[in-house]
């Protein structure tokens, strides 16, 4: 791994693909709807993404906000995105089920790394919702996940420290312990120090205002607490290159 750490940016379009190539990320993890959490984006964002951008493009595998646990008709749909998007030129996929008491759905996701072979696949915070820890992490690495996304099954990395540092204890190397959720410039070193972790995923936004000059103040778009239509939130090179040399000088 170059410089002994990769930081993966997670981005929603081509302009914060490319400010997070330009401020030194190792890899993207490619969402639509990160006001959700992150789902599947459309073919045709990957197909641009991977025409401006030379690092590795990971894509989000999720068909709706929400918990995951999936239907057959979800499933279907989850196959079907990962056979497109292997297709279209992923170079690995990001997913996770669980099971309706909180444990990782190991059948469904047996299939989904059937079917996304030979592609590596991260599983994503799902991991967060886990009834055990210990015991998922276990599962994970038996069933040949590469890498697992984490806050430590708290409301950010810095809260849920403790656990990213038991868990990168416990995976002893053979699966790689990914902490992401609230990573900023304020508390990267702390959670790197703290936690020994070779990788992480932050998505390093600032808002921008829109180029509108007519606004209809009266309309919004989504549920009321969507963001507003008027200021988009875009990954910024400056803040990419901030955490880079902060990971650079901890690691």
């Amino acid at each position: 791994m170059a410089d002994g750490f990769l930081m993966e940016v997670c981005v929603d379009s081509v302009e914060s693909a490319v400010n997070a190539e330009r401020g030194g990320a190792g890899r993207l993890e490619l969402c639509s709807s990160l006001l959700e959490g992150g789902l599947t984006p459309s073919v045709g964002l990957l197909q641009v993404v991977k025409q401006y951008v030379k690092i590795p493009v990971y894509v989000m595998i999720r068909p709706r906000g929400g918990d995951f646990l999936y239907s057959d008709q979800e499933v279907e749909v989850m196959r079907k995105d990962i056979e497109l998007m292997k297709s279209q030129g992923a170079d690995g996929l990001v997913l996770g089920a669980l099971t309706e008491d909180g444990r990782l759905d190991a059948e469904l996701c047996m299939e989904l790394l059937a079917v996304a072979r030979p592609l590596p696949v991260t599983f994503h915070r799902a991991f967060d919702m886990v009834h055990d820890p210990a015991v998922a992490l276990e599962t994970l690495v038996s069933l040949g996940f590469q890498r697992v996304l984490t806050s430590g099954c708290d409301s950010s990395a810095l809260e849920g420290l403790p656990l990213i540092k038991r868990l990168i204890d416990q995976a002893k190397g053979r699966i790689i312990i990914m902490p992401g959720g609230g990573i900023t410039e304020r508390n990267l070193q702390r959670i790197l120090e703290g936690s020994g972790a070779q990788e992480f995923h932050c998505s390093a936004r600032s808002s921008r205002d829109s180029a509108m000059k007519f606004r209809n103040t009266c309309v919004m778009m989504g549920a009321a607490f969507s963001a507003p239509e008027y200021s988009l939130k875009v990954a910024d090179v400056s803040k990419v290159r901030t955490l880079n040399a902060i990971a650079k000088n901890t690691l």
